[in-house]
């Protein structure tokens, strides 16, 4: 049986405390280029992990009408903006994606600033690739030439968000760009599915990683940028055509547990609960805002149940793996160690406040 909405919002409960609980406990030691420590773990980080997690807390407000939500989410911002903010890069951008978000409902002053001055910035100092995508630059790597798909979820998403909200048609422009060449070079027209990176030095995909989170980026992103930001309908209509041919490719690919692999097509590697639970955010949405067929929907509710079942008792998402860098074999991905994360508590997060929406009046899934 489904669970039920009962279930769920026990599961979503337990989720926001292991997210705010989160401190890193110095197993990985990842210092910045600028000679500063790299926290990829704690809740109070300004770093892509936990901008995903606000992301997710704010979706969870809209979804609920929680209020100490929202005062939660505000605090962290208020905090982070008065302590200051980190050197720009994709992953630094992560956090402003909930930023807008908070704004376009709020519409509080304190905000629109700190947007607009972030978002000027991506446009005019962002490393660019040919071709016009945004180079992959981290706060402890620079990655010359090269696009990831992670790219979309901690950029182009705040372009697209900040744009429609702010009438600033320019940065929505920008998104659709973004995911264009994206697309361009990072889906794979054998298989549907998306490979981790591309690098125009040397012209390849590297280990043609066919990597769960990274798809999941893909599946939950598109998802949220057609609901974000009105999309001019020819690049939505081919970005679509994209996201159908990954879904036709990823449904086949689900275990019976419901979980996908961290290497999607290779049973030899385990299965992976954050890209699980983006995938599975993005099916179940995909079937409600109109775009996919109900087996996009069954599949996301299998999802969901593989996602409850490793949610622990203090509300700790396991079987997350960590934070992965672009590999040069398959192997490196089925090394890559298990870790609690800030993200992968806000993917399930995004799961199963997405699964609240296909529950009935009984609470019972529909």
């Amino acid at each position: 049986m489904a669970p039920d909405g009962l279930d769920i919002r026990g599961g979503l409960d337990r989720l926001v405390t292991g997210m705010t609980g989160l401190k890193h406990d110095g197993r990985f030691h990842e210092p910045n280029l600028d000679g500063t420590a790299g926290d990829y773990i704690s809740f109070e980080s300004w770093e892509w992990p936990q901008g995903v997690g606000l992301y997710g807390l704010i979706r969870l407000w809209l979804f609920t009408g929680r209020d100490d939500l929202r005062q939660l989410v505000e605090k962290w911002y208020s905090d982070r903006l008065a302590a200051g903010l980190p050197k720009l890069n994709v992953n630094t951008t992560a956090p402003m994606l909930g930023l807008s978000v908070l704004w376009e409902r709020t519409r509080d002053p304190r905000w629109q600033p700190v947007l607009d001055d972030w978002a000027n910035r991506v446009i005019s100092q962002m490393g660019r690739t040919q071709e016009g995508g945004f180079e992959h630059h981290v706060s402890d790597k620079i990655n010359d030439k090269e696009l990831w798909d992670d790219t979309l979820y901690m950029v182009a998403l705040f372009l697209a968000s900040y744009g429609q909200a702010s009438g600033r048609q320019e940065l929505v422009d920008e998104a659709s760009r973004q995911f264009l060449v994206h697309a361009r070079y990072l889906a794979d027209t054998r298989t549907g599915l998306w490979f981790h990176g591309w690098t125009f030095d040397g012209r390849h995909n590297f280990a043609e990683a066919r990597w769960a989170r990274g798809n999941a980026w893909i599946t939950a992103g598109m998802l949220d940028l057609f609901d974000l930001a009105e999309i001019a309908k020819p690049v939505k209509d081919y970005l679509l055509g994209v996201l159908t041919a990954q879904v036709d490719a990823l449904l086949p690919l689900q275990t019976t547990s419901g979980a996908w692999r961290t290497l999607l097509d290779d049973a030899t590697s385990y299965e992976e609960i954050s890209a699980t639970a983006g995938i599975g955010y993005g099916l179940l949405k995909g079937y409600r805002l109109g775009l996919g067929t109900p087996a996009w929907r069954s599949a996301g509710l299998k999802a969901l149940q593989a996602v409850m079942n490793n949610i622990d008792e203090t509300g700790t998402v396991l079987n997350v793996s960590y934070g992965t860098r672009m590999g040069y074999d398959l192997q490196f991905y089925k090394d890559i160690p298990i870790q609690p994360t800030g993200y992968g508590q806000a993917l399930a997060i995004l799961c199963l406040s997405e699964a609240l929406q296909h529950v009935g009046a009984e609470g019972q899934s529909a």
